[in-house]
């Protein structure tokens, strides 16, 4: 039982997790689903909603088990792989790209369409957005609050201001006769799935955990268990909110079908919308939006990666954050579209062995030696991973086609499920008869 004096701390916690999750990415993936997917709109939203709110919340209960660290999770592989594995984790949901994008994503869609863009107003911006975000990342003792108490709530209170105008205010009712586009004519919860899966949160969820397990503990709460029921309510809380919003944000990309061409990105569908609705001033109210999901985004990441990185690196905490703010600067000014180049290959293997990581993770106590089941299926999932990518860069290597193409779930960049189902059954029945 939670005690009525907590209530106000899980729903701050919740509001913490809710904020730190929501960020530019996920405000501009949903509408395009849902502008995209016409006829077979639920069934596309379903796909999107179980990775993009399943999965995360997943993770995050894997990681409450184990205190809240990657290492910890991952110490069925070794220490060194999962040494490894995490750095390259916190690298990509961190200075090399995820941090970087809050701000070119922040910068294009909230300030852009006001003062131009251009590669010195780019530069300009991204010094002042990261000297914020290494302002409020310095002490990390007042994240919660910051992000409990103030941010979250305004993010919230935008979010849900939104998702009123997508009940209320609609440009049409749902199109669910408009034709879809081809990837979701015979698959419509399957491209929903990987729409989801893109949004990076569960490699998110590995980033931002220690910070969310921080806060349950600075409540008070010591022991795992309820330290993994308290993460639980909070979470659940949390996926609520992110389940109303992305189905709000689904129906603004359905109803903006007569005002924007289907092919359109997130952010010129929501442009698009709120300027339909509300006119210049939709469009200052999205900016600020917008601005408010990437700083709460990239302080929440920039705590995490700089306590990560302090227990293997010889600096202190607050050299860490700014070298981090400073890295993602740079790396910012790079584009948008140079950053998705590089880094989609990379979120390509290694997305397929963080989700195998975590759903493992709960089934250590079935077998004799997990280290013997873990490692090996993770191995294959990096493997297909690397095929999908290999494929998707069109790099002329020889792979015969059946493995590029006519594998199931090959078009929908899930090739990697079948072969890991396979080698999990294989080494589970060797696990079971194995005499040591």
């Amino acid at each position: 039982m939670i005690h009525p004096g907590t209530v106000k701390n899980l729903l701050m916690l919740s509001g913490m997790i809710f904020a730190l999750f929501v960020g530019a990415g996920n405000i501009i993936f949903p509408p395009m689903v849902g502008l995209q997917s016409g006829a077979y709109i639920w069934y596309a939203a379903l796909g999107f909603l179980i990775t993009a709110v399943g999965l995360p919340f997943i993770a995050l209960i894997a990681l409450a088990r184990v205190g809240g660290s990657i290492e910890n999770v991952s110490a069925p592989i070794g220490k060194s792989a999962g040494v490894i594995l995490a750095i390259v984790c916190y690298l990509i949901v961190g200075p090399l790209f995820a941090i970087p994008r809050t701000s070119m994503v922040s910068f294009e869609i909230g300030l852009s369409p006001f003062i131009g863009s251009g590669p010195f107003p780019l530069f300009i911006y991204s010094v002042i957005y990261f000297c914020v975000v290494i302002f409020m990342s310095l002490n990390p003792g007042k994240v919660l609050a910051m992000l409990g108490y103030i941010l979250a709530p305004l993010k919230i209170i935008a979010l849900s201001l939104l998702s009123l105008t997508a009940v209320y205010w609609s440009v049409d009712d749902i199109v669910t006769s408009a034709p879809p586009n081809t990837e979701y004519k015979s698959e419509a919860f399957a491209h929903g799935l990987v729409s989801g899966y893109l949004t990076m949160d569960t490699l998110g969820a590995l980033v931002f955990s220690m910070v969310i397990i921080n806060a349950v503990r600075a409540q008070g709460i010591k022991t795992v268990q309820l330290l993994t029921r308290y993460t639980i309510i909070s979470g659940v809380i949390a996926s609520i909110g992110l389940i109303i919003i992305y189905i709000a944000l689904i129906k603004i990309g359905a109803n903006s079908l007569h005002i924007v061409q289907q092919n359109a990105n997130g952010a010129t569908i929501l442009h698009s919308y709120i300027q339909h609705i509300y006119g210049r001033i939709g469009v200052l109210f999205l900016s600020v939006l917008i601005g408010i999901a990437c700083i709460v985004t990239a302080v929440g990441l920039t705590c995490s990666c700089a306590e990560f990185f302090t227990r293997y690196i010889p600096l202190s905490y607050r050299k860490v954050v700014c070298l981090i703010g400073f890295l993602s600067m740079l790396f910012s000014n790079l584009g948008l579209n140079n950053l998705i180049k590089v880094f989609t290959p990379i979120l390509m293997v290694i997305y397929p062995p963080c989700i195998v990581l975590i759903f493992l993770s709960f089934t250590l106590k079935w077998w004799k030696k997990s280290n013997r089941i873990i490692l090996p299926v993770m191995l294959v999932s990096v493997i297909f991973g690397v095929v999908d990518a290999i494929k998707n860069m069109h790099i002329p290597v020889f792979i015969p086609e059946y493995i590029l193409y006519q594998l199931p779930l090959s078009e929908q960049g899930l090739e990697w499920v079948l072969p890991v189902i396979l080698m999990l059954v294989v080494l589970g029945v060797y696990d079971r008869i194995a005499t040591h």
